[in-house]
C-alpha cells in the first residue's frame, strides 16, 4: 500500500531486455534521487510512476526492478530513461497524507491541457471509458503515483475528461512538471470507489 505522496523524484538510467523474445520484460536501473534507501531491502515494494515494483538489486544510491511485458503494456514511462516519482510502501503507523493507493495501475490516460493559471497549473486528462464510473467531483485519483483531487468530470464518448488543479509545490517536487499535451500518464482510481461499485452491482 502507498499514499500517493511522492517521496522523491528519481531517474531511470538503464533499461535492459530480459530476453530476446517479444514477450520478454526488462530490468530497469533507477537512480533513487532523494529517496532514502537505508530502509530498503531486497524484495521490498517501491512505487515507480504509480506502479508497484519489487526491488531485485540494491546499491548505495540506486536500485533495480524487473518489469514484465504485461506491466509494460499496461503502463507508461517505465521502459525508457527519464524522471520518475518514487514512494516507499506504507508502514503501519505512517501518516496517510494522500489516500490509500495500491500501486496497481488501472489504465493509461492522455493529457489534454497543462496550462499555468495564476500560481497553479490546470491539468486535464482523458480517462479511459472503463474507468469513468469511478470518477467523482472532489474524489481522489492517482496520476503517475501522485494523489490528486478531481475538480471536475466531463463525460465524453471516448471516456471522461477530468480537471485537476496542481499547486506549485506539487509541480516542483514531482515528475508531473515534465507533462505536456499528448503525454501518457498512469492512472489508479480510488479503491473505495471500486468496492462501492462492486457492492452496488
Amino acid at each position: 500500500m502507498f499514499t500517493g505522496i511522492v517521496a522523491a523524484v528519481g531517474q531511470i538510467t538503464q533499461v535492459t531486455p530480459l530476453g530476446s523474445e517479444p514477450e520478454a520484460g526488462v530490468r530497469v536501473a533507477i537512480d533513487a534521487g532523494g529517496l532514502p534507501l537505508d530502509r530498503a531491502k531486497l524484495g521490498d515494494s517501491i512505487a515507480i510512476q504509480g506502479a508497484c515494483m519489487t526491488v531485485v538489486a540494491l546499491h548505495e544510491r540506486s536500485f533495480e526492478v524487473d518489469i514484465s511485458r504485461e506491466s509494460l503494456n499496461r503502463t507508461s514511462g517505465l521502459d525508457q530513461p527519464g524522471e520518475v516519482n518514487l514512494e516507499h510502501a506504507l508502514r503501519l503507523g505512517d501518516s496517510l497524507d494522500g489516500h490509500l493507493v495500491s500501486g496497481h495501475v488501472d489504465g493509461v490516460g492522455g493529457v489534454t491541457a497543462f496550462d499555468a493559471v495564476g500560481e497553479s497549473v490546470d491539468l486535464r486528462i482523458i480517462v479511459p471509458a472503463h474507468l469513468s464510473k469511478y470518477l467523482a467531483y472532489k474524489g481522489s485519483i492517482t496520476v503517475n503515483g501522485v494523489s490528486l483531487t478531481v475538480n471536475q468530470v466531463i463525460d465524453q464518448e471516448e471516456g471522461s475528461e477530468i480537471y485537476i488543479n496542481l499547486i506549485p509545490h506539487t509541480v516542483q517536487v514531482t515528475s508531473l512538471r515534465n507533462l505536456d499535451v499528448g503525454a501518457s500518464v498512469n492512472l489508479e482510481v480510488d479503491m473505495i470507489a471500486r468496492y462501492v461499485e462492486r457492492m452496488m452491482r
